[in-house]
C-alpha cells in the first residue's frame, strides 16, 4: 500500500487523551494536517488552543463524515481504568469504538491509506506465564476470566479482555473487508505508557491510570515493600508512542502487522528518580525512598525485535522518561 508523507491529512480519534495529543502534536511538527475528534466541546477548546499556532492544519469533526478526504486514521479512542465495575463499561466502548471507526473508513475513506489503530501489550501478555512474549500471542488468559466470572472478573482482567477483543474485532473488519477497501491496517502494541502531559489534565486526581500509577509509585510516601518489590511491567514514553504512530503510517512494511513497541522493563522506579542529580522536582525532597538493596528482575518480557526492524524507533531512556516527568510535574505545581 502506499504510505503518507507530510502534507497528507491524518484522522486522530479521541485527539484529546494523554497519547493523543501527542500523537497530534507530532504529526503537526512533521508537517500533517490533523483532525481530531473529540467527545464534548471544552475539550475541544483546549485543543484549539492549544494548536493555534499550527493555523487550519488542525481541524475537528465526527466519524462518518470527519474520515472523508484524510489520507490516514490514527484510532488512540479507547477506555482504560482498572476499577470498572462492570463489563459493559469497557468491553462495548472499547470494541464499538474500533469497529465503529473501521466502518467508517470503509464507508466514506475513498482517499485513505492506512489505519493504525492504537491497541496496548494487554491484549498480548497472559499474567503469570513466564515467557517472552511476541506478536503472534494474545491474552486469552483475560477473554476465559471474564466469560467465566462476568462481573465479577477483576478490574485488570476487564481492561485486558477489552484491549484484546477490540484488537481482535479490528483484525477481523480488516480481514473481512480487505478485498473491498484500499487502504491497509496497522496495529500498535504497547505496554504502561509514561511520560510528561501535554493535554488538559488540571490535578494528579486527573491524570489517566499510568501516569496517576507512576506518580503515586514515585512521589507520594506510603506504597509498600510488597508493592515496590512486586510490581513492575514493561514501558514505554508516551513521546515515543507518537513517533511510533508517525512511523506505523509512514512504512511501507508496517502495513497489516501487529506491531509492539516496547523500550524495556520498569522495576522499583522510586529508585531511578532518587538516582538523578539534581532532582528535577526540588519540590519534593526528599523523595520517598525506594528498595535498592532488593535483587530486581525482568518482570514481563516482549520481543520487540519487529518493531526494530519495521520502524527502527530509538526509544528514550527510563532516566530521560523520569527527569522529564518529574520537572512537569514540578513545572504546574504538583
Amino acid at each position: 500500500m502506499p504510505t503518507i508523507t507530510p502534507g497528507d491529512k491524518v484522522l486522530v480519534s479521541g485527539a484529546n487523551g494523554f497519547i493523543a495529543t501527542w500523537v497530534v502534536r507530532k504529526f503537526l511538527e512533521k508537517g500533517y494536517a490533523v483532525r481530531g475528534t473529540v467527545r464534548s466541546a471544552d475539550k475541544s477548546k483546549f485543543l484549539q488552543d492549544s494548536f493555534k499556532s499550527y493555523g487550519d492544519k488542525f481541524e475537528e469533526g465526527a466519524f462518518d463524515e470527519a474520515v472523508k478526504g484524510v489520507n490516514a486514521i490514527a484510532h488512540t479512542a479507547s477506555p482504560f481504568y482498572l476499577n470498572a465495575a462492570s463489563l459493559d463499561e469497557l468491553i462495548g466502548p472499547a470494541v464499538n469504538g474500533t469497529v465503529s471507526i473501521l466502518k467508517s473508513a470503509a464507508k466514506n475513506g475513498q482517499n485513505l491509506k492506512r489505519v493504525v489503530v492504537t491497541s496496548s501489550c494487554a491484549s498480548v501478555l497472559e499474567v503469570g506465564v513466564d515467557k517472552v512474549f511476541s506478536e503472534l500471542d494474545w491474552n486469552e488468559l483475560a477473554i476465559r476470566e471474564i466469560k467465566e466470572q462476568g462481573d465479577s472478573a477483576p478490574g485488570p482482567s476487564k481492561y485486558r479482555a477489552s484491549k484484546t477483543l477490540a484488537e481482535k474485532a479490528a483484525w477481523e473488519f480488516y480481514e473481512k473487508n480487505k478485498s473491498d477497501i484500499k487502504w491497509d491496517l496497522s496495529v500498535l502494541n504497547p505496554p504502561f505508557v509514561f511520560g510528561p502531559a501535554i493535554h488538559d489534565v488540571k490535578s494528579t486526581d486527573a491524570l489517566n491510570t499510568s501516569a496517576r500509577q507512576w506518580y503515586e509509585t514515585v512521589l507520594v510516601d506510603g506504597k509498600s515493600k510488597d508493592f515496590l518489590t512486586v510490581q513492575g511491567s514493561a514501558y514505554i514514553d508516551v513521546r515515543d508512542v507518537a513517533e511510533s504512530h508517525v512511523l506505523a503510517l509512514e512504512k511501507e512494511a508496517a502495513g497489516g502487522e501487529r506491531i509492539i513497541i516496547s523500550a524495556g522493563t520498569f522495576y522499583l522506579p522510586v529508585n531511578a528518580a532518587n538516582a538523578l542529580s539534581p532532582s528535577p522536582i526540588p519540590s519534593h525532597t526528599p523523595l520517598p525512598v525506594g528498595y535498592p538493596d532488593v535483587a530486581t528482575k525482568d518482570p514481563v518480557k516482549y520481543d520487540t525485535t519487529k518493531g526494530a526492524r519495521i520502524l527502527g524507533l530509538k526509544y528514550r531512556t527510563k532516566e530521560e522518561l523520569t527527569r522529564d516527568t518529574l520537572a512537569d510535574f514540578e513545572k504546574r505545581g504538583w
